[in-house]
């Protein structure tokens, strides 16, 4: 097992020196309301849901936020009891609230119907996004020299851009406003995006059209899957073939096979990072995780073992991994010690947040830093009291 772990002590105040209403992470897009059968029925069947939030963007900055990151989420809500729902629990996190685009009460906020599932049966997801009020989050709504003016890192997901075409809109709203923010950034600010294709929403080639000149154009650090490359890129990933990808067929990676991915990856979009997520799900309950980045320097790393999950709910496991892993590039800068201490901290986070219920990572700095440190030493067993 890798000493790496130990190199980094997460739990001291390394980010001093910012100003905790301004913030250093800035994201946007889109949070839905979810409901998930507090019986365990089928969605059908059940009488009774137990309402949380959901979304990739939301997850991500409450990581990065927990983890002592000033950081801002600004997104477009109805001004009724879901939005101030929204409001109330990105506060109780520390995340800055300030830029919501406040819209009229009777707009629509996106629903996530979330049924889980057990072996071998799958966990079934409904969405009910068309003509949110996020999706309508346009240029000049929101001040972004204010928003962006202490910020190092802005991020969002390739969810948000596919909202438009599943409204049916003629414009893409949220497109707009990100490359609106992208432009009025500050110079040394960083772009991140997680590719995060979701067929339901748009198809392969409205996808390719609008993400592939985003990325290439402005995106320094890209996160993505496997899967989504091979999807919608055709990429192979080594010695492993788009058919077996797609399939499922996808066995022991090898340091070779993933830096070829990301050197392919580097080239085409001209990123400065880029980082694979790669998840093995044995069987519901039961899923193995690891992760690999590279820079444009050839800098790479790699988790320093495929890790064991024990489930209780998976969603958000990726986008609070995107939390921890920004949060060593924040600390670190891109070079080496940013991409491992990205990992090592991403990969903790996301182990503990995926035996928690719910998509919120409500996970603390010590409790990362002991797995951390259990990974190098065993143990972990006893109860913590």
């Amino acid at each position: 097992m890798s000493q790496d772990q130990l190199k980094y002590d997460i739990t001291k105040d390394d980010l001093a020196e910012f100003k905790p209403n301004e913030a250093m992470f800035v994201s946007l897009g889109e949070t839905m309301i979810r409901d998930t059968p507090v019986d365990m029925q089928r969605l059908e069947m059940t009488r009774e849901v137990y309402i949380s939030l959901a979304g990739s963007e939301l997850t991500l900055t409450v990581m990065l936020s927990r983890l002592g990151v000033p950081s801002a989420y600004v997104t477009r809500v109805p001004d009724n009891p879901y939005g101030w729902l929204l409001r109330d629990t990105a506060r109780s996190q520390g995340v800055i609230t300030d830029h919501f685009v406040w819209a009229p009460k009777s707009e629509l906020m996106g629903r996530l119907l979330y049924e889980l599932g057990r072996t071998p049966r799958k966990s079934v997801a409904h969405y009910q996004r068309m003509y949110s009020a996020a999706s309508k989050l346009d240029e000049g709504m929101v001040d972004w020299e204010k928003a962006l003016k202490s910020c190092k890192l802005l991020h969002t997901s390739g969810i948000s851009f596919g909202l438009a075409y599943h409204s049916n809109y003629k414009k893409n709203h949220i497109l707009n406003a990100f490359s609106e923010a992208i432009q009025l950034k500050p110079a040394d600010c960083l772009v991140g995006m997680d590719f995060n294709y979701r067929a339901s929403l748009w198809k392969k080639d409205q996808c390719r059209s609008i993400l592939t000149p985003l990325i290439s154009d402005h995106i320094d650090i890209l996160i993505t899957t496997i899967e989504d490359m091979a999807q919608i890129y055709d990429l192979g990933c080594g010695k492993y073939s788009v058919d077996e990808i797609n399939n499922g067929d996808i066995g022991d990676l090898s340091d070779s096979d993933l830096k070829s991915l990301m050197t392919n990856l580097g080239e085409m979009f001209k990123t400065r990072v880029v980082a694979l997520t790669i998840r093995y799900p044995d069987t519901f309950e039961q899923h193995r995780w690891e992760t690999a980045v590279m820079n444009d320097g050839g800098g790479f790393f790699r988790s320093p073992a495929v890790k064991p999950i024990v489930l209780l709910d998976r969603l958000g496991g990726g986008d609070t991994w995107n939390g921890g892993f920004y949060y060593g590039l924040i600390t670190e800068g891109i070079g080496m010690e940013g991409l491992e201490k990205g990992v090592l901290v991403g990969d903790a986070a996301t182990r503990l947040k995926q035996t928690q219920m719910f998509d919120l990572p409500i996970v603390t700095k010590s409790e990362i830093q002991s797995l951390m440190k259990e990974d190098v030493k065993g143990g972990g067993k006893r109860v913590s009291r």
